[in-house]
C-alpha cells in the first residue's frame, strides 16, 4: 500500500506514520520500497510473513477481548 494511501486510511502525519512504519520495519513487519513515478517519489509497503503472522494473532486476540466483553454484559 502507498504511504499516501495509508496516511488517508488511518488519518495520520506524515512524520507520525513515518515513525510508526520505520518501528515496524525495524521489527520485520513490513517492507518498505521507495520509487519514482515520473518525477514523484512512491513509497510503498508490504506486509512480510512475520507481519502478516503478527497482524492474525494481533486480530485473534482483539476477537477474544470482544467476544469475553459481550458474554459478560
Amino acid at each position: 500500500m502507498s504511504f499516501n494511501d495509508l496516511k488517508s486510511i488511518l488519518g495520520v502525519s506524515d512524520g507520525n506514520l513515518s515513525a510508526h512504519a520505520r518501528k515496524l520495519e525495524d521489527a520485520g513487519y513490513v517492507e518498505c520500497s521507495k520509487s519514482f513515478d515520473g518525477r514523484v517519489p512512491r513509497t510503498e509497503y508490504r506486509l512480510t510473513k512475520a507481519g502478516k503472522a503478527a497482524l492474525h494473532k494481533y486480530v485473534a486476540h482483539m476477537e477474544a477481548l470482544i467476544k469475553a466483553v459481550k458474554t459478560h454484559d
